[in-house]
């Protein structure tokens, strides 16, 4: 990695995150808070992966979404908070600059990835609801695996190009983030070197990762729920689109909130708020997707039921 230079001709080894203020009081709270919130995001996203895996029943293009979605929000939720959560007891929020930029790519690796992946999850309902005859054709395992391993393929394409152009930035002087972890924008804006064609840059990657995939998503939530309308049964319309809005309500405000974080134009005056907003896609989504894709999905609790009686079922045989 080129080594970064500090203005006092020494090299910059450490940033320092401003996080959410240094009251005794809220830095506890807030650490009771992200606990509870890590706790269950980890069990809610791995006893999905674990049904999937396991549970015959969920061996389905659907399923193969959703436990591919968990394993993201269990990775990502990962490289963020266990490291804030260390800060908050050890009060140290000084982060080295090669951590700094792997929780940077690995997190944006991981984001992009969820974003690819919503977008062939909504195609895979649009199919199913749509098209039922050719479903068995259009998703098969072949056409999962293709869009699954495409998904990653482009994010890690794309936040490697934007790699590159980090690891060329300079950075001196301040090295104090005002973010709560690693985020692309605190970093370039400390940067002494003429960042501007890192910021172009980065803003293009950003509209790649979720323009495209959120107008498909909502191309394709358009057309089912256009089918939904037409289903005879009235308690089958408000089931399904029960589902679908919900679905739809939650994946536009993930996009929604990208869009405005690192799409739109910097400003100043929304410093703040985005990182407010921050909060919701790196800490509150890998909580939310589970409850809203898997755990209300009647499939899923049956598989759960049927785990749940095969381990009381072994603990009596011991």
């Amino acid at each position: 990695m080129k080594k970064l230079e500090g203005s006092n001709g020494g090299n910059i080894t450490n940033f320092i995150l401003l996080s959410f203020g240094d009251s005794q009081e809220l830095q506890t709270l807030l650490f009771m808070v992200f606990l509870l919130i890590y706790i269950l995001t980890m069990a809610s996203n791995l006893l999905i992966v674990t049904l999937v895996v396991s549970d015959q029943h969920l061996h389905s293009p659907m399923y193969f979404f959703l436990g591919n979605l968990s394993v993201l929000e269990t990775c990502y939720s990962s490289t963020i908070l266990p490291r804030k959560l260390v800060s908050f007891i050890s009060k140290n929020q000084s982060v080295s600059m090669c951590g700094c930029i792997a929780q940077l790519w690995v997190f944006g690796f991981l984001i992009a990835s969820e974003c690819y992946l919503l977008t062939a999850m909504s195609y895979d309902r649009y199919v199913a609801i749509c098209h039922p005859l050719h479903y068995s054709f259009l998703m098969n395992a072949k056409v999962c695996l293709h869009l699954v391993s495409g998904s990653y393929l482009s994010s890690f394409l794309i936040n490697t190009v934007l790699l590159i152009f980090v690891l060329q930035t300079r950075f001196c002087g301040h090295t104090v983030l005002d973010h709560f972890f690693c985020d692309f924008i605190s970093m370039i804006n400390v940067a002494c070197s003429d960042a501007h064609q890192v910021k172009l840059l980065s803003a293009v990657l950003a509209s790649i990762c979720t323009l495209p995939p959120f107008s498909i998503t909502i191309a394709s939530y358009g057309c089912i729920i256009n089918a939904i309308i037409r289903i005879p049964s009235a308690s089958g319309r408000q089931k399904a689109f029960s589902t679908c809005s919900s679905h739809l309500i939650v994946v536009s405000i993930f996009y929604g909130i990208l869009i405005t974080v690192y799409v739109l134009p910097d400003n100043h005056e929304l410093k703040e708020l985005n990182k407010l907003l921050s909060v919701f896609y790196t800490i509150l989504t890998p909580l939310i997707n589970p409850l809203i894709y898997s755990l209300r999905n009647q499939v899923v609790l049956d598989a759960m039921k049927r785990a749940a009686f095969k381990c009381a079922i072994g603990i009596r045989g011991h």
